[in-house]
């Protein structure tokens, strides 16, 4: 309802121009027409496979007494925020390939970014709480379960989703007040914010600030937190005696690591670049890779490195064939 009356004051104030913008339109793929089908297949595999697996982690994290720990507690919310996370693009991403269109209308727009970011922030926030888990426990051991009881990890993991909430909507609200008086096309496959503010009338260096303080806060002070838990981390490990007891313990976060450096990889390079007009069709890449891509790649990640998700997973098949 907030966005209807916010889009109706923008339309109001717009009628003075020569083009106004009631919508946009995605480009997603457009330019590879022959390949239309191809990838609308690729994507419902990679989507389906994402749903699945991601399920599946999250079944076995809530029915397997060895998981019922602090580290397999986040692995679950994580997936299920990964699930959250490629419904917001991916559905609409098959929907234009399967119709060849891609207009997009700018309420549905402005609600499709600001979940996108509001996501994108809870995951860089549930990361550095999965740092600070492995942190605890590695580090000191003796209080892990103490320190990592249930109402500290439900509080990090609530944290996580909420306080993001209104600093996006805020954003979002600040984007979407701009006029849209030129060009309505949009070189993505999704409503992102680098593309989506380079269409807006006028000047946006207020708002391009904004943006680099909101990603300096939900994506570098996470990541300084998740660099500082692992240099204690490693120093940690580096002091055991055994080459048996490092492995281990490295095992148990080697995992996390990966992704980290996967997803905080590409969203630096999306939001921190200093000129994202001049990497349009490689940002669509990068965007591509850290919204389908590694959501597909985590829980491969996350059971092939780990033990105990691997038994986890042989028991339950183990009762679903008997």
């Amino acid at each position: 309802m907030f966005f209807l009356m916010f889009y109706g004051d923008q339309v109001k104030t717009e009628k003075s121009n020569t083009t106004v913008v009631m919508e946009f339109v995605l480009l997603g793929f457009s330019d590879m027409p022959k390949l239309q089908w191809i990838l609308f297949v690729i994507f419902l595999l990679i989507y389906l496979t994402i749903l699945m697996c991601n399920s599946v982690i999250i079944l076995i994290t809530r029915i397997d007494p060895a998981l019922q720990n602090p580290m397999y507690f986040f692995l679950g919310n994580f997936s299920f925020l990964e699930i959250c996370y490629v419904t917001v693009t991916i559905p609409r991403m098959l929907t234009d390939l399967w119709t060849r269109k891609g207009n997009i209308s700018l309420l549905a727009c402005a609600t499709q970014m600001c979940f996108v970011l509001m996501l994108g922030g809870t995951e860089c926030l549930l990361l550095a709480a999965m740092a600070y888990d492995r942190y605890a426990a590695i580090c000191n051991p003796l209080h892990y379960s103490l320190v990592m009881n249930n109402k500290v990890c439900s509080q990090l993991v609530a944290a996580s989703w909420i306080s993001g909430i209104p600093v996006v909507i805020g954003q979002t609200c600040q984007i979407f007040f701009l006029p849209f008086c030129g060009s309505n096309t949009i070189n993505h496959f999704f409503c992102d914010l680098p593309p989506v503010l380079k269409l807006a009338c006028g000047d946006t260096f207020v708002n391009e600030i904004a943006v680099y303080v909101v990603a300096v806060v939900f994506i570098m002070v996470p990541f300084l937190l998740i660099v500082v838990s692992y240099s204690k981390i490693i120093s940690n490990i580096l002091k055991l005696s055994t080459a048996n007891g490092r492995a281990k313990a490295f095992s148990t976060c080697s995992s996390h690591l990966i992704v980290v450096v996967l997803f905080y990889g590409t969203a630096t390079i999306t939001y921190l670049q200093p000129k994202p007009n001049e990497f349009q069709r490689m940002g669509k890449l990068i965007s591509l890779f850290y919204t389908v891509l590694i959501p597909m790649l985590n829980p491969i990640i996350y059971t092939l490195r780990n033990k105990d998700i691997m038994v986890a997973l042989r028991k339950l098949l183990g009762k679903l064939l008997t």
